[in-house]
């Protein structure tokens, strides 16, 4: 990571658009701009993957590690590319612009890359098509297979499809194959454009030294791609359902503990194979991203594991993970170590000597940094060291004037005006916070977007604990003024932020 470098942490489906979600669109483009007039080096970005059915939309549960939420397809690049006629795009669907509407998304975004796949078969060959399945066959291949079955028989999880397309029966899904041939095609097809798309965007960020971090949840949803194709890496029950599944232990946000339901992995199993899954995913995010945070770092290390079918995630056990050992073969591979743990939650000593021993960036949130002894409190700004990411807050905390005027107690408040040397005046206090952390010793600060301009804990992403309400929020189109700009470079110029590469507006 450069050194003294700052961005901004906005999901993709934030961003404004006329389908109801953010996509790879002009409005991706509009906001890389932003990002460089305003002197930021990085865009944060939540997990692209496809959220599970049944999983409240979150893209920390999702039904492939490898694919592309074709959600975030940009319908206007696609009559751009000829796939899309000017009709069927205009008018514009009469979408909500604050909030995400998931079902009439789907909806609506189903019609048109039904469309555009009809149009496709009918042209002549796509060279660039076949060499995206032909390069991507490792993860391509089963998941299509997978979206094409599950979509087909209707009967929910796979493991209630017929036992012999439950357990891959050689004959019965070559078979399945060829009678979904076209179903299949277009999922490759819609994965295809995906990433094409990703990829000009990705390349329009770096013509403008822009990096891009990704995030890559510790888990996949049982109901995926994966667990079908690999449940030997999972442990499961002789009828492959899970027999444990994943969450943590009561934490500061939730006093039961989170119990996320993801069938936890058979590390023996994986280290049997060189932890190959493991190498692919990372070396498929890495092609994907500049810079990639392991979500729950501290799986990694030891993982919370709970019967399946307990209510609550309270009566669970931690279990040994496979440590250093799979990051050795990874950094093996990646001596450049463009990875961000994220240790928040329950951190024993024993993941924080890993992260020391790995030297590799973890993260502060200065949301935190005003709990208890401020002396040994590693949140607070003034225990920031430079191999940190800091955050003011992140996806799954409040936003900043959400958390001052909803959560903060008489003892935090005080520490806030202490840390400050003055008075709180609510509708700054984001950019008090802002400065404090772009002032800190961290090497790289992220500030959600939601912190950028104020807002108030209706747009927070998520409440962890939750199923309803969450990963819907929206940036509307023209809410970043000049001012916002002007102030989010100011500050990153005055604490020796800038790019190297800034060009003025």
């Amino acid at each position: 990571m450069a050194k003294r470098a700052s961005g901004v942490l906005l999901h993709i489906g934030s961003l404004p658009s006329g389908y109801g979600i953010g996509d790879f669109g002009s409005e991706a483009y509009k906001f890389a701009d932003f990002l460089q007039r305003a002197n930021q080096s990085y865009w944060q970005v939540l997990p692209l993957t496809p959220p599970a059915p049944g999983s409240g939309f979150s893209p920390y549960n999702p039904c492939s590690a490898f694919a592309g939420n074709t959600l975030f397809i940009s319908p206007d690049l696609l009559y751009q590319a000829g796939l899309l006629n000017r009709s069927d795009i205009y008018p514009k669907p009469n979408l909500p612009m604050k909030e995400i509407d998931y079902h009439w998304v789907i909806s609506c975004k189903t019609k048109l890359l039904n469309l555009a796949f009809k149009r496709f078969r009918s042209a002549r060959k796509d060279h660039d098509y076949e060499d995206f399945c032909y390069t991507n066959r490792g993860w391509l291949d089963s998941f299509a297979t997978f979206a094409a079955l599950r979509r087909h028989l209707r009967s929910g999880p796979w493991s209630r499809w017929p036992p012999k397309l439950r357990d891959r029966e050689n004959k019965t899904l070559a078979r399945a194959k060829l009678e979904l041939k076209d179903e299949i095609d277009r999922e490759k097809f819609l994965q295809h454009l995906f990433f094409t798309q990703w990829s000009s965007l990705k390349a329009y960020c770096g013509e403008r030294s822009i990096k891009l971090i990704g995030d890559i949840p510790f888990y996949v949803a049982y109901d995926s791609a994966d667990v079908w194709a690999y449940p030997q890496f999972f442990k499961l029950t002789r009828t492959k359902k899970p027999r444990f599944v994943g969450g943590v232990p009561p934490d500061f946000f939730s006093r039961t503990g989170q119990l996320w339901g993801n069938p936890v992995y058979d590390w023996p199993a994986l280290r049997a194979t060189g932890y190959s899954w493991w190498m692919e995913r990372i070396q498929h995010n890495l092609a994907m991203f500049d810079v990639a945070r392991l979500d729950h770092f501290r799986g990694f290390v030891a993982y919370w594991q709970v019967h399946a079918g307990h209510k609550t995630a309270r009566h669970g056990t931690w279990v040994r993970g496979p440590g250093q050992a799979l990051f050795d073969r990874l950094f093996g591979r990646f001596p450049s170590k463009p990875i961000i743990a994220e240790d928040l939650g329950h951190i024993t000593e024993a993941v924080r000597r890993l992260i020391d021993k790995l030297q590799i960036p973890s993260m502060r949130v200065l949301q935190f940094g005003f709990d208890g002894d401020p002396d040994t409190n590693p949140h607070s700004p003034k225990n920031h060291t430079p191999n940190c990411v800091a955050y003011t807050g992140t996806h799954d905390t409040n936003t900043i004037r959400g958390w001052l005027e909803n959560e903060v107690g008489p003892a935090q408040r005080q520490r806030i005006v202490a840390t400050l040397g003055r008075k709180i005046v609510s509708s700054q206090i984001h950019w008090e916070l802002i400065e404090l952390a772009i002032s800190s010793a961290a090497d790289l600060v992220i500030i959600p977007m939601q912190d950028v301009l104020g807002l108030s804990q209706n747009t927070r992403m998520n409440r962890p604990g939750t199923m309803r309400g969450n990963w819907n929020w929206r940036l509307r189109p023209g809410q970043i003024r000049t001012a916002t700009i002007k102030k989010l470079r100011d500050i990153t110029e005055a604490c020796g932020r800038s790019p190297d590469c800034y060009c003025a507006s």
